[in-house]
C-alpha cells in the first residue's frame, strides 16, 4: 500500500511571516487606490463631533519598509504580552518547582468531580476580564498546570481558559478603565441628540450577572464535550502513582497560604480609600473610584503583573521552606528561571507576531475598514431586529480587524448610537451589541496580541513533536465562538422585543 502523503502543517512563524507579506502588499493596493472611510469623531475632551477621514497608508514603498526595519526591534521590546510573560512566568516557576502548584491543587481537587473544577475554572477567566489583558498572562499558563496536575490534558486548560478569557471579553460585572472609556463614548454621542441623555454605572448589571452564569457553562460544557475528547490522552497522564500530602507538604501549605492571606490583606486595605493609612495604591490624579483603581496611570494597571509575581513567589518560596524543597538560596535562583526554560521558541514566535501586529497597525487597513462597515450600517437605514443583528455582524468583523475597543467603539460609537436612538433604542442597547460581537470574535483575530500567548503554550505542551498547527488553534476556538454568538445574539433580540431591562433602569427601548 502507498503511504498517505502527510499533510503539510505551517508553524505559526511561517504564517506569521505570511500575514506580514499580504499586509504589506495589500496596503500598497489600497493605498494606491486611495481606499478611505469617513466617521464622526467625538472629542472627549471638548465633548463635540467632527468629520473625520481616515485612509490606507501604503507600507509597499522605500519608506514603508525603511520604517519596517527601524521599529521591528522597539516592537518586540516594547510588545506588552513579551515583558508580562516573563515576569509572571518568574513567579510561576518557583510556585511550580517548590511544589507548591502540585499540593495545592490535589488539595483543591482532591474532592471535587472534574466538570466542578472545569465550571470554577471558567467562572474564574470570564470574571477575570475585569483585570484586563494581564489575566491572560496569568490564568493561560495556571489553567495548564491545573489540568496538568489533575492528570488531565494541559492542552484542555489552555484552550478552555483562552476560551473563558476572549468569550467573557464583554462581561464584566464591575465597570474596569475599558468600560469607563468606553461608557465616555456612548455619553458623548447620546448627547448629541439629547442634551440629557444620562448613562449610569450600574447600567449592565443585571445582564452582566445572568451572561457570567450562562457563558461558564457553556464554555465548561464545551470543553468537557467536545474539546477534552478530541484532545484525547496525554502523554505524561500515564503515571498513576498518587500524589500523597504528608506533613511536610502540608506545613509548606499552611506557610504558603498563610503568607498568600497576609499580602491579599495589605494589597485590598491599599485600595481601599478613606481608611487609616489605606488607599496608597490608588491614583488620586482621578475623580471616580474606578479610575483610581483601574485608570491609565494607575498603580494597578502599570504595576500588576509584578504584584501577581510578588504573590507568586511568596507562595512558592514559603512552601518550600515549609515542605523542605527549597533548602539554600541557590535552590530559590534554579527555581525562579524554571518556567523559562525553552522559551526560545516562543520569544521567536513573538518576535514575528508583535512585527506583524505593528504593520497591520501602521498600515490603518482596520481603523478603515471600521469607519467603513459603520457608513454601512448608516446607509442602509436598517430599524428593529434587522437593526441588531446588523450591527452585531457589523461590529464583528470591525472587531476582527481592529481588536481594540476602545479604538473601535471611538469609530463607531459616533454612527451607531445615533442609529439606534433614531430607531427607539437606548445608547446602552447599542454600547451592549457592541461588547457582545466582541466576545464572540477575540478568540478568532491573530491581530490579538495574546493570542500569540495562547500559541505559544499549545506548542509547550504539543507531545507529538509537530508544530502547533494555526488553522487548528482557532478550530479549538470556534465551538465556543459560535455558541457564544447564538447566546448573545438570541439574549439581545429577547432584550428588544419584551424590553426587559438589562441594567437598572436601562432597557433596549427608549
Amino acid at each position: 500500500m502507498r503511504k498517505k502523503k502527510e499533510k503539510i502543517v505551517l508553524h505559526p512563524i511561517m504564517v506569521f511571516s505570511i500575514l506580514i507579506i499580504v499586509t504589506i502588499i495589500l496596503s500598497g493596493i489600497l493605498g494606491t487606490i486611495g481606499w478611505s472611510a469617513d466617521y464622526n469623531s467625538i472629542n472627549t475632551v471638548r465633548g463635540d463631533v467632527d468629520t473625520t477621514t481616515v485612509m490606507v497608508k501604503s507600507l509597499f514603498n522605500l519608506s514603508g519598509l525603511k520604517m519596517i526595519f527601524r521599529t521591528t526591534i522597539s516592537n518586540f521590546a516594547s510588545f506588552a504580552p513579551l515583558s508580562n510573560l516573563i515576569i509572571i512566568l518568574i513567579g510561576i516557576g518557583i510556585m511550580d518547582k517548590s511544589g507548591f502548584l502540585e499540593a495545592f491543587f490535589t488539595l483543591v481537587t482532591k474532592h471535587a468531580s472534574k466538570f466542578k473544577v472545569t465550571l470554577i475554572l471558567s467562572f474564574i477567566t470570564i470574571l477575570a476580564s475585569i483585570m484586563g489583558d494581564i489575566s491572560y498572562i496569568i490564568f493561560i499558563p495556571i489553567c495548564a498546570l491545573f489540568f496538568k496536575y489533575g492528570h488531565r490534558n494541559p492542552n484542555a486548560g489552555i484552550i478552555m481558559s483562552f476560551a473563558g478569557l476572549t468569550c467573557g471579553t464583554g462581561i464584566n460585572i464591575f465597570m474596569n478603565s475599558i468600560d469607563a472609556a468606553i461608557s465616555s463614548y456612548t455619553q458623548l454621542a447620546a448627547l448629541s441628540l439629547d442634551v440629557s441623555y444620562s448613562i449610569s454605572n450600574y447600567a449592565y448589571l443585571f445582564i452582566m450577572l445572568i451572561m457570567t452564569i450562562i457563558m461558564a457553562t457553556t464554555v465548561t460544557l464545551i470543553t468537557e464535550k467536545i474539546i477534552v475528547p478530541r484532545l484525547g490522552h496525554y502523554e505524561e497522564e500515564t503515571s498513576t502513582e498518587e500524589f500523597y500530602l504528608d506533613k511536610k507538604k502540608k506545613r509548606g501549605l499552611l506557610f504558603s497560604l498563610t503568607i498568600g492571606i497576609i499580602y491579599i490583606i495589605v494589597f485590598v486595605y491599599n485600595i481601599i480609600p478613606g481608611l487609616p493609612f489605606s488607599g496608597k495604591l490608588l491614583d488620586y490624579s482621578q475623580v471616580l473610584y474606578i479610575d483610581k483603581l483601574f485608570g491609565y496611570n494607575s498603580f494597578f494597571n502599570q504595576g500588576f503583573a509584578f504584584v501577581v509575581t510578588l504573590f507568586f513567589f511568596l507562595c512558592g518560596l514559603f512552601y518550600g521552606i515549609g515542605a523542605n524543597t527549597i533548602k539554600n538560596n541557590r535552590d530559590v535562583c534554579d527555581f525562579l528561571g524554571h518556567s523559562l526554560d525553552g522559551i526560545g521558541k516562543t520569544l521567536v514566535l513573538i518576535l514575528f507576531a508583535s512585527t506583524f501586529i505593528a504593520i497591520f497597525k501602521a498600515t490603518e487597513i482596520g481603523t478603515t475598514l471600521t469607519a467603513a462597515l459603520g457608513e454601512f450600517v448608516s446607509s442602509t437605514n436598517a430599524t428593529g431586529i434587522p437593526l441588531v443583528i446588523l450591527s452585531f455582524v457589523i461590529c464583528f468583523i470591525a472587531s476582527l480587524f481592529l481588536p481594540s475597543p476602545v479604538t473601535a467603539w471611538s469609530i463607531m460609537s459616533g454612527i451607531l448610537v445615533p442609529v439606534f436612538m433614531n430607531s427607539g433604542m437606548t445608547a446602552e442597547f447599542a454600547q451592549l451589541v457592541f461588547r457582545a460581537s466582541e466576545c464572540v470574535v477575540y478568540g478568532l483575530t491573530p491581530i490579538m496580541a495574546y493570542y500569540v500567548i495562547y500559541l505559544s503554550f499549545l506548542e509547550k505542551y504539543s507531545t507529538d513533536g509537530k508544530p502547533v498547527s494555526f488553522i487548528g488553534s482557532l478550530k479549538n476556538v470556534l465551538p465556543y465562538a459560535g455558541a457564544t454568538a447564538i447566546i448573545w445574539i438570541t439574549i439581545l433580540i429577547v432584550l428588544y422585543v419584551i424590553g426587559l431591562p438589562f441594567g437598572i433602569a436601562t432597557s433596549a427601548i427608549i
